[in-house]
C-alpha cells in the first residue's frame, strides 16, 4: 500500500498563466547519477511513469505555502508546483531540500528576495527594485497595473514584493478613488482593468490588504470593482442586493458598535467570497486560505463577543419565551439564534463546549420547547434546525433534560414528545421535516452514544423514561391506522383483503415507513424494552397488517420490520410469531404478487432463505406444517425446498436418537405415572401463558423448562400417528389465521377472528368443531392454549415399546391432546 503522506499533484504554469494538473503520483528524494545530484521524483501512481525529474539546485527558491504546497521555477517560463495530500509528506520533502541548498526547514522561502536569479527575472518587468516600483495611479496605467498584478501571481517571491508596496504606499485607496471616476465617466475599459488588479490583489492572500480593502471606507468600492467582470455582457448588481435587499436587523440593539461592524463585515466578506469570486481551481483555493481564515476568525470573535454579553443573550431568551412577543418578533429571534449556532461550528471544541453550556444555562431547551410548537412554520423550521445543533453536539445533554422534565410534568409536553409529534404533523408532502426529525430522535435513543458510568447508567435510565413517556406517542400513528375496530369493519364489509384498513394516502404512507424504520432501529439496538413491547401490544401482528399497503415501499418496511425480529434468532420472538401465525400475511404477499419479479418478491424470498441457512428449526416446522403446500409450486428458488429438506432431515434426526435409546429406559418400569406426567405438562404450560401476558422474561428462563423433552415433537407425532384421528374430535378446533386468544394487551382475537372469514388464508383448512368441542378439556384456558398451540412449544417422547399402555389410556380424561395443525 503507497504511503499517502507522499502523495502529490504535479503542476507546471502554462503560456495563459494557468496552471495545468499533471498527474498525480508519489514523490520521493534521491541522488540520479544522470543529473549529479539530489533530485525530486514523481512516479505516476496509475501505471509507474515518470511525472517529474527536477534537479535541486542550490540557488533555485523553493517557497513551501499553505503547509502542503511546494513552489519553484526552473526557467524562465517554466513554473512548478507540488502539492501535498498530507502536511508531513510535504515537511519530509522540504526538509530535504533544506539540506541540499543548506537552508533552516523552518523558512518558508530557501533564498532571499534578492536573490541575483531573482532580480534577472524581474528585468522584464517595469523600473523594478527591491519591493517593485508601482507605476503611477492613473487612468493611463491602468492596463499597465493589471499587467503587473496578474503577472507576479505565479512566482511566491514577487507576490510578496507587490504586497509589501501595495501596503507600504497606501495604493489601494488611490485605486477605488480611480474606481469612481472611471464610473462616473463610464470607462469601462478601465472599470475591466480594475476587475483584474482588484482579482488579483485578492489573490495575493495578504491579511493586511483585506483589513484594509474590507474596512467600511473602501469594502463597498472593492465590490463595485469586481462588478465590472469583462466575461459579463453586463455589469452585476452586488452593491444595489447588499445595500438595498440585504437588511441587518437587531432582534435585541447590539450597543457595541466594533461588534455591529464586524458583524457588517462578515456578512459583505463572505458575500464576495461565495457569490461575487469565481469558484476557484484546484490550485488558486490556496491562493483564497486566508480570505477564509478572515472569514473565520471574524465569526469567532462575533460569537466570543455575544457569549461575554449576558445581559444581551438573557434579553434573547427573555423575549423568545414570553407570551407577549408578536409572531414577527419571535420569528427574527429564533433566526438569529440559529445564524448564531452555525457561527459555533468555526469554535474550537473547548469553546463550543462552552458556547453550548451558556445556552443551556440560559435555557435554551425550555425556549425550544415552547417554539417548536408553535403553528409558524418558518420558526418550527428554524427551531429544528437549533434543535439539531444541540443533539449533534450533546445528546446527553438534551436526555438528561428531557428525564428531568419528565418529573414536573405531563407527557403531552415532554420535549421530545413535542419533537415527536411535529414529525408526525409535518405538512410538507415529502415529508422533508419528519425526515430530520427522525434522524434526531434516531440519536438521542441510540445506545451507542449513551454514558455507562460507576454511578450512572445513562442507557438504562433513558430507555426506561423513553418506553414509559414517550413510545406511545410514536406508536399512535401506526396502531390509529391498523385498529382492530377498522379490521373489525373490514370483515363485515366482506373485503377479501384488508385494504380498507392501509393507509392509501401517500403522506401517511411515507409517516408510517419513518416510524418503522424506527422501530425496526430499536429492535436492533434495544433488545429488551422493545421486545416487551412488541409483546404487549402485539405490535408484529398490526405492522404486517401494512403488508396489504398499495404502497410497495411501506409493505416493505412492514417486511424489513418482521425480518430484523426473526434476525436476531430469538426463541421468544419465534414462539410469537408462531402462535400467532404471523407469517401468513407475508406469504399472502407473495403469492399475491404472483409471478412479479420485483423488490418485494426477492425481500420475501430471503426472509425464507435467512431461516434456511441459519437452520432455525421451530420456524422452518412451521412453515413447513403450515404453508408448504401453497410455496411448493414455487420452484425458480430452492428455497421452499430447501425448507422442506431441512425439516426432514431434522426428523431424521429425532428418529435416530429414539432408535439410539437403550430398550431399558423404554421399560414401563422406569416410566413416570401418566397421571403425574400430564400435571407437569399442564403446569409448565399454564407458567408459559403467564409469561406472555407479562413481562418477557430472558431467554434463560425459558431453556431450562425444555431441556427435559426432545429438541422436537416429530417423534411423538410419529408413534401417535395411528391413534390421532381419535383425539381430533375432542380438541379445540383452530381458524386458519390461529383463532386462539393472546393474553397481551392488545388481544389480537377479535382481529383474528375477522380475518378468518373473510382474508384470504394459506393454512391448511380445519373442519368446524364437533359437538364435542365443549368437553371437559375445554374448560380452562390452559388446557385451550395447550390444544391449539401448534409448533410453539415441544412435545413429550412416547416410545413404541408403550402403545399397549398408550391404548388403554385413551379413554383418561388427562391424556395429553395432540398439538395438532
Amino acid at each position: 500500500m503507497s504511503d499517502t503522506r507522499r502523495r502529490v499533484k504535479v503542476y507546471t504554469l502554462n503560456e495563459d498563466r494557468q496552471w495545468d494538473d499533471r498527474g498525480t503520483g508519489h514523490v520521493s528524494s534521491t541522488y540520479v547519477e544522470r543529473l549529479k545530484g539530489m533530485s525530486l521524483l514523481v512516479r505516476a501512481e496509475s501505471d509507474g511513469s515518470l511525472l517529474l525529474e527536477s534537479k535541486i539546485n542550490p540557488n533555485t527558491a523553493y517557497q513551501k505555502q499553505q503547509d502542503t504546497l511546494i513552489v519553484w521555477s526552473e526557467a524562465e517560463n517554466y513554473d512548478l508546483a507540488l502539492s501535498f495530500q498530507e502536511k508531513a509528506g510535504c515537511d519530509e520533502i522540504w526538509e530535504k531540500i533544506c539540506q541540499v541548498q543548506g537552508k533552516d526547514p523552518s523558512v518558508e522561502v530557501t533564498q532571499d528576495p534578492i536573490d541575483e536569479s531573482e532580480e534577472e527575472r524581474f528585468e522584464e518587468m517595469p523600473e523594478t527594485s527591491n519591493l517593485i516600483d508601482l507605476p503611477t495611479c492613473e487612468l493611463s496605467k491602468l492596463e499597465e497595473i493589471a499587467d503587473l498584478v496578474t503577472s507576479v501571481l505565479s512566482s511566491p517571491i514577487r507576490r510578496e514584493k507587490l504586497a509589501l508596496a501595495l501596503e507600504n504606499e497606501g495604493y489601494i485607496k488611490k485605486m477605488l478613488q480611480l474606481f469612481q471616476t472611471c464610473e462616473n465617466l463610464d470607462n469601462t475599459e478601465g472599470l475591466h482593468h480594475l476587475y483584474e488588479i482588484i482579482r488579483g490583489i485578492l489573490f495575493l492572500n495578504k491579511a493586511t490588504l483585506f483589513e484594509v480593502m474590507f474596512s467600511d471606507e473602501c469594502i463597498m468600492d472593492v465590490v463595485g470593482c469586481l462588478e465590472y467582470d469583462p466575461a459579463l455582457a453586463q455589469p452585476k448588481r452586488h452593491r444595489e442586493f447588499l445595500t438595498k435587499t440585504a437588511k441587518f436587523k437587531e432582534v435585541i440593539p447590539i450597543t457595541d458598535s466594533e461588534l455591529r461592524q464586524k458583524i457588517h463585515q462578515t456578512y459583505r466578506v463572505q458575500y464576495i467570497q461565495d457569490v461575487i469570486l469565481p469558484t476557484p481551481s484546484v490550485f488558486e483555493e490556496n491562493f483564497l486560505s486566508t480570505l477564509t481564515s478572515f472569514i473565520f476568525f471574524n465569526k469567532v470573535e462575533i460569537v466570543s463577543m455575544l457569549q461575554e454579553d449576558e445581559k444581551f443573550l438573557s434579553e434573547v431568551f427573555a423575549q423568545l419565551t414570553d407570551d407577549a412577543t408578536d409572531d414577527d418578533k419571535r420569528r427574527e429571534l429564533v433566526n438569529f439564534f440559529k445564524e448564531f449556532c452555525a457561527f459555533s461550528q468555526t469554535l474550537q471544541p473547548q469553546n463550543r463546549d462552552a458556547f453550548f453550556k451558556t445556552l443551556a444555562n440560559l435555557g435554551i431547551l425550555p425556549a425550544l420547547e415552547i417554539v417548536m410548537g408553535m403553528d409558524d412554520l418558518q420558526v418550527r423550521a428554524a427551531a429544528t434546525d437549533i434543535f439539531s445543533y444541540l443533539v449533534e453536539f450533546s445528546p446527553s445533554m438534551v436526555r438528561e433534560f428531557v428525564m428531568q422534565e419528565a418529573q414536573q410534568s405531563d407527557d403531552d409536553i415532554l420535549l421530545i414528545n413535542v419533537v415527536i409529534e411535529q414529525m408526525i404533523c409535518d405538512t410538507d408532502p415529502e415529508l422533508g421535516g419528519a425526515v430530520q426529525l427522525m434522524g434526531l430522535l434516531r440519536t438521542l435513543i441510540d445506545p451507542e452514544n449513551m454514558l455507562a458510568t460507576a454511578n450512572k447508567a445513562e442507557k438504562s435510565e433513558f430507555l426506561n423514561f423513553f418506553y414509559n413517556h414517550c413510545m406511545h406517542v410514536l406508536t399512535a400513528p401506526l396502531l390509529a391506522n391498523t385498529s382492530e375496530d377498522k379490521l373489525e369493519k373490514d370483515a363485515v364489509v366482506g373485503s377479501t383483503k384488508s385494504s380498507t384498513i392501509c393507509p392509501d394516502n401517500y403522506q401517511t404512507a411515507q409517516l408510517l415507513a419513518l416510524i418503522l424504520e424506527l422501530l425496526t432501529f430499536c429492535v436492533e439496538h434495544h433488545t429488551y424494552h422493545i421486545k416487551n413491547y412488541i409483546m404487549n401490544k402485539d405490535l408484529l401482528r398490526r405492522v404486517l397488517i401494512l403488508m396489504n399497503s398499495k404502497h410497495t415501499f411501506l409493505a416493505l418496511c412492514a417486511l424489513r420490520f418482521m425480518r430484523r425480529i426473526i434476525g436476531l434468532k430469538d426463541e421468544f420472538y419465534n414462539r410469537y410469531i408462531i402462535k400467532g401465525n404471523l407469517f401468513e400475511p407475508v406469504i399472502n404477499a407473495l403469492l399475491d404478487n404472483g409471478t412479479r419479479y420485483n423488490l418485494l418478491n426477492s425481500a420475501v424470498i430471503e426472509l425464507f432463505e435467512f431461516i434456511r441457512v441459519e437452520d432455525i428449526k421451530s420456524l422452518t416446522s412451521h412453515i413447513v406444517d403450515n404453508f408448504y403446500k401453497e410455496l411448493e409450486p414455487i420452484e425458480y428458488v430452492q428455497t421452499f425446498k430447501g425448507l422442506k429438506t431441512k425439516y426432514e432431515q431434522e426428523k431424521d434426526r429425532q428418529n435416530q436418537k429414539l432408535s439410539s435409546v437403550p430398550s431399558i429406559l423404554r421399560s414401563n418400569r422406569f416410566r413416570r405415572d401418566a397421571r403425574a406426567l400430564d400435571e407437569d405438562e399442564e403446569l409448565w404450560f399454564n407458567e408459559d401463558e403467564e409469561e406472555e401476558g407479562e413481562a418477557v422474561v430472558p431467554p434463560v428462563e425459558k431453556s431450562k423448562a425444555e431441556d427435559d423433552f426432545p429438541d422436537s415433537y416429530e417423534k411423538f407425532m410419529e408413534t401417535k400417528k395411528a391413534k390421532e384421528s381419535e383425539d381430533k374430535e375432542n380438541l379445540p378446533k383452530r381458524t386458519a389465521v390461529g383463532g386462539f386468544k393472546f393474553t397481551f394487551s392488545h388481544s389480537a382475537s377479535a382481529a383474528n377472528g375477522a380475518n378468518s372469514a373473510n382474508s384470504k388464508s394459506v393454512a391448511a383448512q380445519t373442519p368446524p368443531a364437533g359437538s364435542n368441542g365443549s368437553s371437559s378439556k375445554n374448560t380452562n384456558l390452559a388446557t385451550t392454549v395447550t390444544a391449539t398451540k401448534q409448533g410453539s412449544l415441544i412435545g413429550l417422547v412416547d416410545y413404541p415399546d408403550d402403545e399397549e399402555e398408550e391404548e388403554e389410556e385413551d379413554t383418561s380424561p388427562r391424556k395429553r391432546p395432540r398439538l395438532g395443525s
